[in-house]
């Protein structure tokens, strides 16, 4: 992929192979045909519905880390950030409030304190999302621990409060070689050129896929500048020489290809982990680390992702408490509901990886028995065998996310399935990009697809959809854009709009061509010219009034209104 500034991110996660591992239960569900149907626990806690109105005030950083350097920044980033959503479910922080008239919600009066002194204050409205209260970061030190930040907001004589985290950082030293920040505004990562010659920090939208490091990467170094020229981001699994991986990435940063760390089958060993990221986080392209590969699957421990989260954030500039480091943390989990909240805990970026194409998700052929929710392991859990699969998996993610007070603080990317093998068929280009698109017009703001090398439609297609970012990206991680999401006729589509301009990227999950009306859209205004940015099977008629779509065809408009 290549490496744009305010856009594209070369991003590989690199994994350290120590043995497979093998479960008798996958999802904690048994899946041998002599096995009984037990089923497997670890569901998501629904929440309690309440009768009468809450809110669940909830504060956080706009920016985390601050570093120093930003302390004499007069920037919109240094904000805190209010969420005041009134619900009727006993989500986290949820209170009752007395509401006269729900027409007419009125305003929350804030303030926000670290240590008993007020940082900032101000009008909130309730419902309000990520409504941003500045401060000044003067009054504040850089420091190691993460502050403690206190909201209290009132509103006719009653009062709420909330608490978050506020990490303001010391200037990274010599030993670390980049800084990875996370806009809780979007979710989108901020960071600097991954060629270490310096630069301001910009968003970064990660496509690629994860990639092979022995049979791939470490036989031609001159394959990350190809890549570069393609436009891919890249996973690593798998080295044994340390000599070689070195020179690897050397080549990665020279190519301008950011580096996502990966320790899938070590991370829970703490001496490994600490050589591990002591060796690497000097890298002047190390965007993120990767630690727990489908935790979920295999049942590791409940607190392993949590442990290690906190050990790397320790050694990589952090408290070790749960404050920021100076990069973020990521894994993938592969089960629908298994233990969500205990693994998700340990990480800042959940992936969700739903392999649905050409799959049979009902039995596997594999072990010989039938999947359902509390049994069988089909390679897509508690699927249905379509592309709805993927929105759903992302959805769910969210909201948990949502009712746990989480919105802010964690992101959620997609993992579209680029392999074909016995049970699974190879998706078509064409394919890969739907999948991609769903998860992306479902908050996913990274795409890593497993695995390369894959075939050579998906390598195009994937290369058309990662060269298109560039032009959809000041929308997708802007953090004025507002955003909807419609589904019409099967037609997944993400509205994003900015000012008079709104991105429109759809995509079609039927076999067969569909045409979806610009009215049915509801974009405001006057349709002054309408630019496409993406096509892998799509265009808009002559007279403006229709976006056509071929099946499994995908398209990214920019529409521009008066």
């Amino acid at each position: 992929m290549i490496m744009l500034q305010n856009a594209l991110v070369h991003l590989a996660p690199l994994v350290l192979f120590a043995g497979g591992i093998s479960a008798q239960t996958w999802c904690g569900k048994n899946y041998m045909s002599t096995s009984p149907i037990v089923p497997p626990g670890g569901r998501f806690p629904i929440p309690a519905t309440s009768t009468g109105s809450l809110v669940a005030l909830r504060c956080s950083p706009a920016i985390r880390p601050y570093l120093a350097e930003d302390a004499t920044s007069n920037s919109d980033d240094i904000a805190i950030l209010i969420d005041a959503p009134v619900t009727f479910s006993q989500i986290s922080n949820a209170a009752p409030i007395h509401i006269p008239n729900m027409k007419s919600l009125g305003s929350l009066s804030v303030t926000v304190s670290v240590n008993g002194k007020k940082i900032t204050s101000g009008t909130v409205p309730l419902n309000a999302t990520k409504h941003a209260l500045p401060f000044s970061l003067s009054s504040l030190k850089p420091q190691i621990g993460a502050y403690e930040i206190t909201c209290t907001a009132s509103i006719s004589s009653q009062t709420f409060k909330a608490t978050g985290s506020l990490s303001f950082l010391p200037n990274p030293p010599s030993n670390i070689g980049s800084v990875t920040k996370m806009d809780l505004r979007t979710g989108a990562l901020l960071a600097r050129p991954a060629n270490g010659k310096g630069g301001p920090f910009a968003p970064v939208f990660p496509i690629g896929f994860y990639t092979g490091f022995d049979n791939y990467l470490a036989q031609d170094l001159t394959i990350p500048a190809t890549l570069k020229a393609q436009g891919y981001v890249h996973p690593i699994p798998n080295f044994d020489n340390i000599t070689e991986l070195d020179i690897v990435l050397d080549k990665m940063q020279e190519a301008g290809l950011y580096l996502m760390y990966d320790m899938r089958n070590t991370y829970m060993n703490a001496t490994s982990v600490t050589m591990q990221v002591n060796h690497i986080k000097s890298r002047p392209n190390l965007l993120l680390w990767y630690t727990g590969d489908e935790p979920d699957g295999t049942s590791d421990p409940l607190d392993a992702t949590l442990k290690a989260s906190n050990l790397i954030q320790s050694l990589d500039g952090g408290d070790g408490a749960g404050g920021a480091g100076y990069h973020p943390i990521s894994l993938v989990l592969n089960c629908e509901n298994f233990n969500f909240n205990a693994y998700t805990s340990g990480t800042d970026i959940v992936l969700q990886d739903t392999y649905m194409v050409g799959n049979n998700v009902t039995f596997s052929s594999q072990w010989g028995t039938v999947c359902t929710e509390d049994y069988g392991d089909c390679g897509c859990d508690n699927c249905k065998g379509s592309f709805e699969d993927i929105s759903t998996r992302m959805d769910e993610f969210r909201d948990r996310l949502f009712i746990n007070g989480w919105e802010r603080t964690k992101a959620v990317w997609t993992v579209p399935q680029g392999f074909g093998n016995d049970t699974f068929r190879f998706p078509t280009g064409q394919e890969f990009v739907v999948e991609s698109i769903v998860g992306i017009n479902h908050g996913g703001l990274g795409v890593i697809s497993w695995d390369d090398p894959t075939s050579p439609d998906i390598k195009a297609s994937a290369s058309v959809l990662a060269l298109s970012m560039p032009k959809m990206i000041p929308f997708i991680l802007n953090p004025a854009a507002t955003f909807r999401q419609v589904t019409i006729d099967k037609v997944d589509i993400g509205l994003w709009t900015v000012s008079s301009q709104t991105l429109v990227l759809g995509t079609n999950m039927n076999y067969a061509s569909v045409s979806v009306r610009m009215a049915d859209l509801m974009i405001p205004g006057s349709h002054n010219s309408i630019v496409q940015v993406l096509n892998t099977g799509s265009q808009v008629d002559p007279a403006k009034s229709h976006f056509l779509f071929e099946s499994v065809g995908s398209g990214g408009f920019i529409v521009r209104t008066s």
